[in-house]
């Protein structure tokens, strides 16, 4: 009878009636329903049975509204956690009714796309998730409605392509199910590149990644703890529905994500920003886990994104609190902060060591599946890809608290943070040393763990790789602080092609409606020389003859051979008439 009640109701429901009841509730009793809602995800995604529910009909074809494999409930129970951690600090950091209702609404749609159980149930709530998302940024005016703009019209673009694939997909299988094929139309490429991009925009394939570090910085240091949680994790469970079995090229790409991330990251000033391109790096970890397609290469990738959301955002919190207290944005103008705020700083220590994935810590437990899979299975060029963006998160973090906690010392009063977001933090904070500590915790809840993982995490060689990563970090900041130092801004792809779509959208406009001005023209000039032939036929005799204004001279005026515009414009209505109906009678 329990079990029974656990799969009436798709959890996606509880979200999103709660998003539609909070805008008109009291502000502590919605942001208290928006956490009991996306709470109750987690008791329904880890007792719900196995199995496909609610199947019905959505356009007229049949799909399933709720799925339970090992997959959907490891989604459902990390997404419901951090949703309800996330209002209860949107809650603290002042947020209105309204972006929380957003918010929830976003959470909401990425849950429903989780547990979809078919292709056209998974893009309608992508969709919907790229649409609420967007109401989320823009909510907060100034810069974020431009960024959101920009963010609305790439994933826009990618939910196209991964349409096309799934509509390709279902003109070869017969079925948008789940069940009907191994992933997406396998052994069709064109469809498999078609939803390899079209994913990858929500991923962030590198070329496609600029509306991470664009978007997530513009909106409400709350709204970014729910942004840097849903999108790109959502993306990584639907890379993983089109390639179960892996694929190659998949795996490079996430490999370079994780250099080019870090890269990036190391040479921002902006907190928001930095954190922003490490999603892009952490996710590449995931992309090659799925990319290389071994039980333990995937179960590493999806604790990844266990872990990968935790630590993300725990670093969201830090820096949000920072941002919150002190109205700053840049680590140029904040430094010295441990003193004034021990805790921020302390969650931020456990943040930054498991982000980089020092042994104790959680992502140094996934991180070291995917790379020893990639090592195992002799993917050199992947395995020193992965290490090498390794050493960049090191260097990233320890820049990031170098300057924000340590150096200086910020003019001005700050408190700590406040009673709730200190609740927030340290729940997510102690649950990383957790899963940390005790691996088996996690392994417990991933897909492939039925009879156990053929993996090892606290050996002298894992241990060891983790140290020489943060060693190297160390070193690496030390040689480059300085130049770091007069580092300006670093413009990404974005500087290229959002001026090129801009002015090249604004050139094809501009040649439309001057195209149509010109052929607006010359019809009326077309039209005003036919109306003047109707009303003076002599005029026009006398014009075609030649003796157009002799009747007024001595009659030895010799024939012109020259035409005024009408005359022109005549002829050539005349020209064009014939030649259209020759065309037409040929």
């Amino acid at each position: 009878m329990a079990v029974d009640a656990l799969t009436t109701v798709p959890p996606f429901v509880y979200v999103l009636v709660a998003a539609l009841l909070l805008p008109v509730v009291p502000r502590r009793a919605g942001h208290a329903l928006g956490v009991a809602a996306t709470a109750a995800v987690v008791p329904v995604a880890f007792l719900a049975p196995e199995g496909t529910f609610w199947v019905t009909q959505l356009f007229g074809f049949e799909v399933a509204l709720f799925n339970v494999d090992d997959f959907s409930r490891l989604m459902g129970i990390i997404f419901g956690f951090i949703g309800a951690v996330a209002v209860l600090y949107s809650y603290a950091s002042d947020a209105s009714n309204k972006q929380t209702a957003y918010a929830l609404s976003y959470a909401g749609t990425s849950v429903g796309a989780v547990f979809a159980g078919d292709w056209l149930t998974l893009v309608f709530f992508w969709e919907l998730m790229a649409v609420t998302s967007t109401l989320l940024v823009w909510d907060y005016g100034g810069k974020a409605v431009r960024a959101g703009f920009r963010y609305a019209v790439l994933h826009g673009i990618g939910g196209s392509l991964v349409l096309a694939a799934i509509v390709w997909h279902y003109a070869e299988v017969g079925s948008f199910l789940f069940g009907a094929a191994t992933g997406i139309a396998p052994g069709a490429p064109a469809i498999l590149a078609l939803a390899a991009v079209g994913i990858g925009v929500n991923v962030g394939f590198v070329g496609l990644h600029a509306w991470l570090p664009d978007t997530y910085p513009r909106p409400h240091v709350a709204a970014s703890v729910f942004l840097c949680v849903y999108t790109t994790k959502t993306g990584v469970y639907a890379m993983y529905r089109a390639f179960p079995e892996g694929h190659l090229w998949i795996a490079y790409m996430g490999a370079a994500m994780a250099v080019f991330g870090a890269t990036m990251a190391v040479l921002q000033k902006d907190m928001r920003r930095l954190l922003s391109y490490h999603i892009q790096s952490q996710v590449g970890y995931m992309i090659a886990g799925v990319g290389i397609g071994t039980t333990v290469a995937t179960a590493g990738a999806f604790g990844h994104v266990f872990n990968h959301i935790l630590y993300k955002s725990l670093l969201f919190m830090t820096v949000g609190v920072i941002i919150y207290r002190t109205g700053e944005e840049s680590l140029k103008y904040v430094g010295g902060l441990w003193r004034k705020m021990p805790v921020t700083f302390v969650a931020f220590v456990v943040a930054a060591l498991s982000i980089g994935g020092f042994p104790g810590f959680n992502g140094f437990v996934s991180k070291g599946m995917v790379l020893a899979e990639a090592h195992y299975k002799h993917l050199d060029v992947i395995w020193y890809l992965l290490l090498a963006g390794g050493v960049g998160t090191f260097l990233s973090f320890i820049k990031l608290g170098w300057y924000a906690f340590y150096e200086g010392s910020y003019d001005g009063p700050v408190r700590d943070a406040n009673g709730l977001q200190t609740v927030a933090m340290v729940g997510v904070a102690a649950l990383c040393v957790v899963y940390g500590l005790f691996p088996n915790a996690l392994f417990a809840i991933l897909p492939g763990n039925e009879g156990g993982f053929d993996y090892t995490t606290y050996t002298v060689g894992h241990v060891v790789e983790g140290l020489v990563l943060f060693v190297l970090g160390v070193v690496a900041f030390a040689v480059l602080k300085r130049p770091l130092d007069r580092l300006g801004r670093v413009p990404d792809i974005d500087a290229i092609y959002n001026p090129l779509a801009f002015y090249g959208t604004r050139g094809v406009v501009r040649a439309v409606t001057e195209t149509y001005a010109a052929v607006d023209r010359a019809a009326v000039a077309a039209t005003g020389g036919v109306m003047w032939a109707v009303q003076n036929p002599a005029d026009v005799a006398e014009r075609a003859t030649g003796r157009y204004g002799a009747a007024g001279g001595d009659g030895a005026n010799p024939t012109s051979l020259r035409a005024d515009i009408g005359t022109s414009v005549l002829l050539l209505t005349a020209v064009v008439t014939v030649g259209v109906g020759v065309f037409l009678l040929t």
